[in-house]
């Protein structure tokens, strides 16, 4: 956008920013009245203060839900006109770009450069492709004889609740929100308590885009009050989730103590990623395997946190990752310059850190692996990687969610396939080799919902995005997360031929 360091601290300083919750069409505080502050990790000082919604809450958000889909405000709208008010929602956000980038940063730690080129784009482009999907996904007709007609339609499920992560936090919105809509449901989003900023700028949006009252609301809390009620719920029809696994396994619970909702979980990862010897652009590799651990703080859920190397060309390959992590020091969010940002609080950090520690003891560490700040403030952590991990170290089991990369040396292709595979997650994983057999082969072996060969961590609207084992089973992106926001239903009509 070619804004300089200043420009963004100037804008960062003139920034409005909405803290209540978002329901019914209107702003509104918390029924209790409560707050909690929405902190820059980045430096520590309070952003704003945050309605803290509990069950009463979302009582009321999920009765505004069902009255607007029940009267057929949005649900039964024409899809010509749904489209338009969605690709009118997409337009204002690009209108807004710069805004959305810079509440997303301010409030997790994310550089704003990637926030207004990846995140702020990617959201526009997201509810646009969802709109004009809406137009174009035909139902069916059954093959019945003379005498009968059976039609087969995908029909929006009511209610939907959405609880998003701070990772990414107006992608993430937007991946559930635009899926559902499209579909014609009423959404109640539950952004996390660490990132609520954009979610509430964007259902401010929707409604300057024209998208009626109630059919979205947002609403900011904690996950042990306002989340547990919504999976809770027993007028929510479908809940979905990006987030840890522990938490994904509780939402299904809550749906077996409720009503039996849908609940579809998109949670941790551990991903690996295969390096072989007969990769021809090494550089390359190399390049992709800093990106692929190192972008966005490490805190990505299909992170290449797990690195196996064929072990004719590890200790070659590890020299350029180690430059490539001394040339992505952090950095204030806001400067342009800066090659990796803060961590998103204090918690996260003291977990990567225990995590590091820990691995000194037991692994080499060859980069980073120290808490920094930057302008002697904020949650930053160098980006770190340790070299001849053990298969069953921690380092590469556990999901860390920061910028620690485990490099695993291997002889074998078939150990590295086992290794890859030996790992209760299975959300992502790359290959990189110039043998089409050898990549052909070990992405058809390899557990997981995504393999991306001679790149990292893919993904696109057209396909699904989601994960095997216990990444869970939700899937967003393409067509096909239409289906988990829709039941089939069938009509079947006896006529006299």
């Amino acid at each position: 956008m070619g804004y300089s360091y200043q420009d963004w601290k100037t804008r960062a300083e003139s920034i409005s920013l909405r803290g209540q919750a978002f329901v019914d069409g209107k702003f509104v505080d918390a029924i209790s009245g409560k707050t909690f502050d929405s902190i820059n990790p980045a430096n520590g000082e309070i952003l704003t203060s945050v309605a803290e919604c509990d069950a009463a809450d979302i009582d009321l958000a999920v009765s505004a839900g069902r009255r607007a889909f029940e009267d057929g405000r949005w649900s039964r709208m024409a899809p010509g006109d749904r489209k338009e008010i969605l690709l009118k929602l997409a337009a204002l956000i690009r209108e807004n770009l710069e805004e959305m980038a810079l509440l997303d940063s301010l409030d997790m730690g994310k550089l704003v450069s990637d926030a207004v080129t990846i995140d702020a784009p990617g959201s526009a482009h997201f509810f646009q492709w969802y709109a004009e999907a809406i137009d174009k996904v035909y139902d069916e007709v059954a093959p019945t004889g003379p005498g009968d007609l059976a039609l087969i339609s995908r029909v929006p499920l009511g209610v939907v609740g959405a609880v998003t992560p701070w990772n990414f936090p107006l992608d993430m919105a937007t991946w559930k929100a635009a899926a559902a809509l499209a579909a014609g449901n009423s959404v109640v989003l539950k952004p996390a308590e660490q990132s609520p900023l954009s979610a509430l700028r964007l259902a401010e949006l929707a409604a300057e885009a024209g998208l009626p009252d109630g059919v979205l609301n947002v609403v900011p809390g904690f996950g042990a009050t306002a989340g547990q009620a919504l999976g809770l719920h027993m007028d929510v029809d479908c809940l979905t989730f990006t987030g840890s696994t522990g938490i994904g396994k509780r939402f299904m619970q809550y749906s077996g103590q409720s009503n039996l909702k849908q609940v579809w979980p998109e949670t941790g990862g551990k991903s690996p990623n295969l390096v072989f010897a007969d990769c021809e652009d090494l550089e390359a590799a190399a390049d992709m395997a800093a990106f692929g651990i190192f972008f966005n703080q490490g805190e990505v859920c299909s992170a290449n946190s797990r690195l196996y190397v064929e072990r004719s060309i590890k200790d070659s390959f590890v020299e350029k990752l180690i430059e490539r992590a001394n040339a992505t020091q952090p950095g204030d969010p806001l400067d342009p310059k800066s090659k990796m940002g803060a961590i998103v609080d204090e918690k996260q950090t003291a977990g990567i850190m225990r995590f590091v520690e820990s691995g000194k003891s037991t692994a080499n560490l060859v980069a980073g692996g120290e808490q920094v700040t930057v302008n002697g403030k904020g949650c930053f952590v160098q980006p770190t990687i340790f070299d001849d991990v053990k298969h069953g170290d921690p380092l590469a089991r556990d999901e860390i969610f920061g910028p620690v990369l485990a490099v695993i040396p291997f002889d074998s292709e078939q150990e590295a396939v086992e290794m890859a595979n030996d790992s209760i997650y299975g959300l992502a994983a790359s290959v990189w080799t110039d043998n089409l057999s050898r990549a052909c082969r070990v992405s058809d072996k390899l557990h997981v919902g995504t393999v991306s060969v001679n790149t990292v961590d893919a993904l696109s609207a057209m396909t699904p995005f989601g994960g095997m084992k216990q990444s869970g089973f939700g899937r967003d992106l393409s067509l096909h997360s239409l289906e988990k926001y829709t039941a089939l239903k069938t009509t079947w009509i006896k006529y006299k031929p």
